[in-house]
């Protein structure tokens, strides 16, 4: 068909550069910070699994009620 260039090895090598120059960039949250938001997102998890619980009671007793 035609000559093509293996340009692989190339490809790899600027693709790795280009990543570490973009990891070094990341700016890592403190242990505080951290440890604020996991117990936001725990909260907010636990609020919302009850109520949903609560929610299905509700629907569950208003379907047994009606059948």
């Amino acid at each position: 068909m035609g000559d093509t260039v293996n340009n692989e090895g190339a490809q790899k090598k600027s693709f790795f550069s280009g990543l570490k120059a973009e990891f070094v960039k990341i700016v890592w949250p403190d242990k505080e910070t951290v440890t604020k938001q996991t117990i936001a997102v725990m909260s907010a998890s636990i609020a919302l699994g009850l109520i949903i619980a609560i929610l299905d009671l509700i629907i569950k007793f208003g379907l047994s009620f009606i059948l």
